[in-house]
C-alpha cells in the first residue's frame, strides 16, 4: 500500500537541527528545508525557543521559521501569520518564583520579545545553565533580579543550577530538576512545566505544548496527524511523539525519548535530520527501523 504523503514536517532544533556546539543550523540543512518546502511539504522548528530567537538560529532565513511552533507550543505560526500566542503575566509567574525559592540556586527569567528578563534568582546560577539566556539577560544594574515582569511575557524557564564541592557551577542532576518540576506541576495552577534537559524547565499555558501547537497548525491546513513528522531528542519532544504517528527521534536522544519515538535515524552532528527531510521531499520514504 502506498505510503501516505507527508504535508508538514517539524523538528526539534538544540541537538537535533542544531548540532550541539553551533550557534546556527548548518547550511545543509537549511538547504534541505527550502527543498521540501519547493516540493510543496510545509517544513519548520517545533521548539522551546521564543519566536524572537529563530531568526540568528537559522542565519537570518525567514523562510526556514515562516511556519514553526514555538516556546514549546505556546506561539504557532503559519506562513508567518500567527496561529496562537499565550502572554505570562508578572501576576502569572508570581506562583513560579515562590515554589522556584524553595530550591537553592534557583530562579526564573521571563521574555520581553526576545530580550530574558532576570524576574528571581542569581545571573550566575542562568549563566550555569543556559549561558545565551545569561549574555542577554536584563537584570537591575548592580546585576540583581528585576522582580515580577511589567510586560506580558513571551516566553517564560525555570533554571537550576548545583553547586560543587570546589565551589563551581553546573546545571542541576536529572534526579533534582525533576523534584523542581514536579513541584511546579503541583504548586502552580494554570500553567504546565517540563523537562527537556538537566537544570532547566519550560513554562507552558495548561494544555499547551507542543503536541497541540502541530495539532493547531494540523487542522489549520486541514491534514491529518498521518500527513506529519516530527524530529526531537528530549523530554520535551514526548507530547509531540505522543500524538503523530511519524516521530522521528535522533540517535544522540535521551532514552525515554527514543523509547518514546517510532522511527529512529543518525545523531544530529552528521545533520541526519537533513538526509530524511531530502529524502520526504523527493517522495520517498527514510525510515526503517
Amino acid at each position: 500500500m502506498a505510503r501516505q504523503k507527508i504535508r508538514l514536517i517539524l523538528a526539534d532544533i538544540d541537538r537535533t537541527l542544531l548540532p550541539w556546539g553551533l550557534d546556527a543550523v548548518p547550511p545543509r540543512t537549511r538547504a534541505a528545508m527550502h527543498h521540501a518546502m519547493e516540493a510543496g511539504i510545509h517544513v519548520g522548528p517545533a521548539t522551546g525557543r521564543g519566536f524572537d530567537w529563530l531568526k540568528p538560529l537559522f542565519s537570518g532565513d525567514v523562510a526556514c521559521f515562516r511556519t514553526c511552533v514555538a516556546t514549546n507550543g505556546n506561539q504557532v505560526f503559519l506562513d508567518g501569520r500567527k496561529i496562537r500566542e499565550a502572554n505570562f503575566s508578572g501576576g502569572a509567574l508570581a506562583k513560579v518564583a515562590k515554589v522556584a525559592a524553595r530550591f537553592p540556586h534557583a530562579g526564573v527569567i521571563a521574555f520581553d520579545g526576545a530580550t530574558p528578563s532576570l524576574v528571581s534568582g542569581d545571573l550566575e546560577d542562568l549563566r550555569a545553565t543556559f549561558p545565551a539566556y545569561a549574555a542577554a539577560c536584563r537584570t537591575r544594574p548592580d546585576g540583581t533580579a528585576m522582580g515580577l515582569p511589567d510586560f506580558a511575557a513571551t516566553k517564560a524557564n525555570v533554571f537550576l543550577a548545583q553547586e560543587s564541592a570546589d565551589g563551581a557551577l553546573a546545571p542541576a542532576g536529572e534526579k533534582d530538576s525533576r523534584a523542581m518540576v514536579a513541584a511546579l506541576n503541583q504548586g502552580v495552577d494554570g500553567l504546565d512545566f517540563d523537562y527537556p534537559q538537566p537544570g532547566f524547565t519550560n513554562v507552558m499555558r495548561a494544555g499547551w505544548n507542543k503536541a497541540t501547537g502541530i495539532l493547531a497548525l494540523a487542522r489549520e491546513l486541514g491534514i491529518g496527524t498521518d500527513e506529519v513528522v516530527v524530529f526531537g531528542d528530549a523530554g520535551n519532544d514526548l507530547s509531540m511523539f505522543e500524538v503523530i504517528p511519524n516521530s522521528v527521534a535522533v540517535e544522540n536522544a535521551t532514552p525515554e525519548a527514543a523509547a518514546a519515538a517510532r522511527w529512529h535515524i543518525g545523531p544530529s552532528s552528521e545533520e541526519s535530520v537533513a538526509d530524511a527531510i531530502e529524502s520526504l521531499a523527493a517522495g520517498e520514504w527514510p525510515f526503517t527501523a
